[in-house]
């Protein structure tokens, strides 16, 4: 299929498809004009296509191209965008999507698909994809659509992505993302949905706030030290409270004696 340099969307969505598409092959330029690749629903395994980022032209500068319709009124494409099926009859020359998403990918997410500048659909959701979400999907300026959930991402959310003025859907839920979620006037359209399942995550728009997690993080450890202090020559204050407790009981049963008998012969424990 590399070999159908006119090729402008390919859809191999919901089958039972595997295999490497990292491999190496004879072609320097595959898919140059591809608007649309949907391979989702499939069992593809190793990283992600580093390569097919790399010539995706028509991805790259499509304001710079000639604009219309390049597919007829009559021509059917049904893909998933923001979430939602959608049917499409038409393939402007500015619609592009990415969907490599229910496969096996491993490994991190290329810095290179920030080259992408006229994408505007991103889902690599259910994978196993691993490291941080780079910076460079700041570069995207038209991005739309924003799924990368269900993954084992970790580090931080790139204040980059704050850029991505035309973003109306994100989703990061699913991750081992950790610390502050950017804050921006299109960051904060976006609710906990957009986040859960990233424990170590706070800020708004969820109820974690960021300095709360901090002292509870505290909190243990100074625990820990009042346990540590509390041990004076090998016995801790717990032994020393019962200690205290057992000698106040002794000595009001010998003083009950004393009263009542006037004398104490011998006391059996």
């Amino acid at each position: 299929m590399e070999a159908l340099p006119k090729l402008r969307a390919l859809i191999l969505k919901s089958n039972k498809f595997d295999g490497n598409m990292s491999l190496p092959s004879l072609s320097n330029l595959p898919f140059p004009e591809l608007q649309v690749l949907d391979i989702s629903e499939n069992e593809f395994v190793g990283s992600l296509p580093q390569r097919y980022f790399k010539s995706f032209r028509a991805m790259m500068d499509v304001k710079e191209n000639n604009t219309g319709l390049i597919f007829g009124e009559f021509w059917e494409m049904r893909i998933t965008l923001k979430g939602q099926d959608q049917l499409l009859t038409r393939l402007l020359e500015a619609f592009t999507t990415i969907d490599l998403s229910s496969n096996n990918f491993s490994g991190s997410i290329p810095d290179c698909i920030g080259n992408l500048n006229s994408l505007r659909y991103l889902n690599l959701s259910h994978n196993n994809l691993m490291g941080h979400i780079p910076a460079s999907l700041g570069n995207i300026s038209v991005l739309e659509s924003l799924d990368l959930s269900s993954n084992k991402l970790d580090g931080r959310i790139p204040s980059e992505l704050t850029r991505l003025t035309f973003l109306a859907k994100l989703n990061l839920s699913m991750n081992n993302l950790v610390g502050q979620i950017p804050q921006s006037t299109q960051f904060s359209t976006f609710e906990n949905d957009s986040y859960v399942g990233n424990l170590r995550l706070c800020g708004f728009p969820l109820t974690r706030k960021c300095n709360e997690k901090n002292e509870q993080r505290m909190r243990p450890e100074e625990e820990d030290k009042e346990e540590e202090y509390g041990f004076i020559d090998g016995f801790g204050w717990r032994s020393v409270v019962m200690g205290y407790g057992s000698g106040i009981i002794v000595g009001i049963g010998i003083g009950c004696c004393i009263i009542r008998f006037g004398y104490i012969t011998f006391i059996t424990f």
